[in-house]
């Protein structure tokens, strides 16, 4: 265990399995009306999902992202429909998680609006909790990503499309705070985890935001991640695919207006993954 608050956690939920554990009404009060403050936030209208601005949920993501979003919003790709019960769901999961955490015992300071004071730019947000005078995120991730991307601070960094690292950074220095971590919970099996920030470093972090966030506002588009090899059994097919930190931009296509999506050209599978591609070699150039 990587926090001494995940025993007490572990050892409230294993009461609560064998039916042993209660809930005072204090915290169920609260715990719904977490919720409730959510779905207003995220049913209630008004919602200005688009629209730039540099947020401390934002700093931290890929510069041609955020420039995207400043000069070519009607650029992006439509959202899921999943996406608002998505939203939901992390709403939900962190309401819930404070409440087991009060519920176990655990002390900390609730979600507190605070303001990064950079050079040129004042960035607000309001981080998730302080524990132990150290701030931390709470994440509901798929089961890859509570296995892969979340399973240390290296591999959370070595890939941080979403930015993550950035806006823990950007709490700390705000809130005068350590930066603690990341509490995620899997919303496949329901396992919980905590994966602290070490060898974040906050100064060297700010340092990058800064630098990201001038490239987002000047005029011309500087891509971050180039197209990566294909490769298949271990050979390279000769064909270029989006980068994996592209994955998930939602103007990927607009970065890359030859980019199609195809079956993987050299499967032999039932049901092949289907692949982004950037550039195809001669050979298999039909096969869309």
């Amino acid at each position: 265990m990587n926090h001494p608050a995940e025993m007490a956690l572990y050892q409230y939920m294993e009461s609560a399995a064998q039916g042993k554990s209660t809930m005072s009404d204090e915290t169920i009060k609260q715990v719904a009306q977490d919720v409730s403050d959510a779905i207003k936030r995220q049913f209630g209208g008004g919602n200005k999902r688009d629209g730039f601005g540099l947020r401390m949920s934002n700093i931290g993501r890929p510069s041609c992202q955020l420039w995207f979003e400043k000069n070519k919003p009607e650029t992006a790709l439509p959202r899921p429909t999943t996406f608002v019960m998505n939203m939901m769901l992390g709403d939900i999961v962190e309401a819930v998680f404070k409440g087991l955490l009060k519920e176990a015992g655990v002390e900390y300071e609730d979600s507190k609006k605070v303001t990064l004071e950079l050079p040129d730019h004042s960035i607000s947000g309001t981080y998730d909790i302080v524990i132990r005078d150290a701030v931390d995120d709470i994440k509901s991730a798929s089961d890859w990503s509570y296995r892969n991307k979340f399973e240390s601070y290296e591999t959370l960094a070595s890939g941080d499309s979403f930015g993550y690292v950035g806006q823990l950074a950007g709490y700390a220095a705000a809130s005068g705070k350590k930066a603690g971590g990341w509490w995620v919970v899997n919303k496949a099996s329901g396992d919980f985890k905590y994966v602290p920030a070490e060898g974040l470093d906050v100064d060297k972090e700010l340092a990058n935001i800064e630098e990201n966030i001038d490239k987002a506002l000047q005029d011309d588009l500087v891509r971050c991640f180039e197209p990566e090899k294909e490769t298949f059994n271990g050979k390279e097919t000769g064909n270029l695919v989006l980068n994996k930190n592209c994955t998930f931009c939602s103007y990927r296509q607009a970065c890359w207006p030859n980019m199609i999506e195809l079956p993987a050209v050299k499967s032999k599978a039932r049901d092949p993954k289907i692949v982004s591609y950037i550039q195809l070699a001669e050979e298999y150039k039909n096969a869309g």
